[in-house]
């Protein structure tokens, strides 16, 4: 039996990156698929189809994961469509970097609402439900600057350091009732975000990184995967790194 067989998971942002990955894992292991992105494009519905290629249900929604309103719509038509919810996946996120002195308020607004206040709205929106079955995965996709801090990144480092306070503080209010809530804190990982920055760059963050390399979106996926299974039923309020031993 695959190991998500029977399972409901909710992603957001998983229109490509590490979001695709994890549904594309999920997939693998028989989950079926519901996944958020701001709009319907023809990416998205290339990942759509490359997750149907696995025999199991997949439905993407259109929705800014920032919007209150419009995370509980979507959780809402999510579960009219599939009937329940198992595992929901807090992956939306965007960079808008900068040194402080030189940071506007926009640039801080838009970071911590996209990448933290939307973890709120769906894990608001989803509680409910997962209360209803005694169970559920809680996955925030934190980073590992979340936990050590970055130059340039205050408002990213901040939105990460929140959404492991938030899945800490979910973990014991929902405990009881068979909802966990675990991190996920990501180093430096190979996607299209840091695949703008420089050959130099890349090589100088390599060298920091014990295993002497970048990570890839199918090994935070395979930590996701472990997450949401029932292979870690008893693991809750935790942070995983996934960094190649960069933070130790």
């Amino acid at each position: 039996m695959k190991l998500l067989e029977g399972k409901v998971a909710l992603i957001t942002g998983a229109g490509r990156g590490i979001g695709k990955a994890v549904a594309m894992r999920f997939a693998e292991q028989g989950a079926d698929i519901a996944f958020t992105d701001l709009e319907l494009n023809d990416g998205v519905l290339a990942t759509v189809a490359e997750l149907e290629a696995h025999g199991t249900r997949v439905k993407a929604y259109a929705s800014n994961a920032a919007d209150f309103e419009q995370s509980h719509a979507v959780v809402e038509q999510i579960v009219a469509d599939f009937g329940r919810i198992d595992i929901l996946v807090n992956n939306a996120g965007i960079t808008k970097d900068g040194l402080m002195l030189r940071m506007s308020e926009a640039q801080w607004d838009a970071v911590i609402n996209v990448n933290l206040k939307s973890a709120f709205n769906f894990i608001h929106a989803v509680t409910p439900v997962m209360s209803r079955q005694r169970t559920g995965s809680i996955i925030n996709m934190s980073s590992v600057v979340g936990v050590s801090g970055n130059a340039g990144q205050c408002n990213y480092s901040a939105s990460k350091a929140g959404m492991i306070g938030l899945a800490k503080s979910i973990a014991k209010e929902m405990g009881s009732r068979g909802i966990r809530a675990n991190c996920i804190a990501p180093g430096f990982i190979i996607t299209e975000m840091t695949g703008q920055l420089s050959e130099e760059v890349r090589e100088q963050w390599a060298k920091a990184i014990p295993l002497r390399r970048g990570g890839t979106p199918e090994d935070v996926a395979n930590v996701a995967l472990f997450l949401a299974s029932d292979l870690s039923s008893y693991v809750s309020g935790q942070v995983i790194h996934c960094c190649g031993g960069m933070n130790m």
